[in-house]
């Protein structure tokens, strides 16, 4: 499992301009998932995301949390994260779960970020998604597990 987090002042996510989900404060999550990956992996990335200490507290220091600073998420699948460029020109995706494998781990994951409190929104699985993004910082983190 391979996530792209960033750090924002407000993002949304949009298909054929329906508007599908956003924040206004929080955290842009970009997510994808490989063949084998399992329920301990979800659980450890749902609790990573929720509570990796990346907003700024009082001191300006990155001490707080998304949930500690009121902030939301914003989930957008993107199977592209298990994109593979070393050989040729064009990525390879045969890393990354086919729909079957990878739909499931999706609304499982959604579902355990939603478990731990914080407000969660979605795009749309397999869509052709246009997202808007006002990155704060630029604080950009990747975590894999």
């Amino acid at each position: 499992m391979r996530v792209l987090l960033q750090r924002v002042i407000r993002a949304k996510v949009m298909v054929d301009s329906e508007m599908l989900g956003s924040v206004a404060r929080g955290l842009l999550v970009f997510v994808g998932f490989t063949h084998d990956d399992s329920e301990e992996g979800l659980v450890w990335m749902a609790d990573k995301v929720v509570g990796l200490r990346i907003f700024a507290d009082d001191e300006d220091k990155m001490n707080r949390s998304v949930a500690d600073a009121g902030g939301g998420i914003l989930v957008v699948s993107q199977f592209t994260l298990y994109g593979d460029a070393i050989k040729g020109r064009r990525p390879s995706f045969v890393d990354a779960a086919r729909p079957e494998t990878a739909i499931p781990l999706y609304e499982r994951f959604v579902t355990l970020l939603r478990e731990r409190g914080v407000p969660v929104q979605t795009g749309e699985f397999g869509a052709a998604m246009q997202v808007e993004l006002v990155n704060d910082g630029p604080v950009t983190i990747w975590l894999e597990r």
